[in-house]
């Protein structure tokens, strides 16, 4: 990557980090991104923050559809190279902003992939076992489907915010500032009571105050626990793209199919608007249309 861009971009991540206070999951996605549009720029002679002007922009946007890049990828890349044309302009680095004729592709709207409870039951089986990573992983597997979390926010539990006693947990996202109280059932309870026996085999004499770690005591990451759910959705014969919001989606689906009002489910789900909770509810609906479908003798 050449210099210039470089030193811009290191300018940025640096007010996105310590004057905007975004999270570090942020701080990544924007960067890489950033990168990107770099590394494109660097290849077409492009050296200086002020050369890239609104054509070279659209040939780049051109070009990430040009390999593939899908519509939500696309629009997620305009958002982020906005905001850091933004910022150069407010801090006097550029004349203008180059970014005015930038226009997200419409995203075609894809309804998330579900499990069955079928399949909840056989990703949960495939976890059996008396060893601790077993136990362990099942633990996290069904806490995140029994209370609909994010990834992120399971993998930054800790132990106190675990309420055995009366079922709930207290969830708060990745700054620590917005927190939630979900409930979980008995079956829950017990496979965290047993993984919180068994829970010294991983942290030993470690003073980790997070619910779950790898197995070297360690910090789990968000990539960590992807690969482990994928690793049991394989050895479950589970053929359909799963990812840990999949289970999220599925713990949201399944309590509108089996009635839950829209509201509730928002608020447990953490969802800012309510339109974002009722596609669920759209999911549900073609759903049974479907099963209307092929078992009714007039479908």
């Amino acid at each position: 990557m050449n210099d210039n861009i470089n030193v811009e971009l290191e300018c940025f991540k640096d007010y996105l980090t310590n004057k905007k206070r975004s999270s570090e999951n942020t701080v990544l996605s924007y960067m890489r991104d950033l990168r990107h549009m770099a590394d494109y720029f660097y290849k077409t002679g492009v050296t200086d923050v002020a050369m890239i002007n609104s054509t070279n922009l659209n040939s780049y946007v051109l070009d990430m559809e040009r390999n593939g890049k899908s519509g939500a990828t696309v629009s997620r890349s305009i958002t982020t190279i906005k905001n850091f044309f933004r910022f150069l302009h407010n801090e006097g680095k550029i004349d203008r902003e180059p970014t005015d004729l930038l226009k997200a592709p419409k995203a075609k709207k894809k309804m998330p992939t579900i499990l069955t409870f079928e399949e909840i039951n056989s990703l949960l089986a495939a976890t059996a076992g008396d060893k601790p990573k077993n136990i362990r992983d099942k633990a996290m597997i069904e806490l995140l489907y029994a209370c609909g979390l994010r990834v992120s926010e399971v993998v930054n539990l800790k132990v106190d915010d675990i309420n055995l006693n009366s079922g709930y947990i207290i969830c708060k996202n990745e700054t620590g500032v917005k927190e939630r109280v979900i409930p979980f059932g008995d079956t829950t309870k017990v496979i965290l009571k047993k993984y919180l026996k068994v829970r010294n085999e991983f942290v030993g004499t470690k003073d980790v105050d997070y619910l779950f770690t790898n197995c070297f005591g360690g910090r789990l990451t968000r990539q960590g626990y992807w690969k482990i759910l994928k690793s049991y959705a394989e050895s479950a014969g589970i053929n359909k793209e799963i990812t840990p919001h999949t289970l999220r989606h599925s713990f949201a689906a399944h309590l509108v199919q089996n009635g839950a009002d829209l509201k509730s489910v928002q608020e447990m789900l953490g969802h800012v608007d309510l339109a974002s909770t009722q596609m669920y509810a759209q999911l549900v609906n073609r759903r049974l249309k479907e099963v209307y479908a092929k078992a009714h003798p007039l479908g």
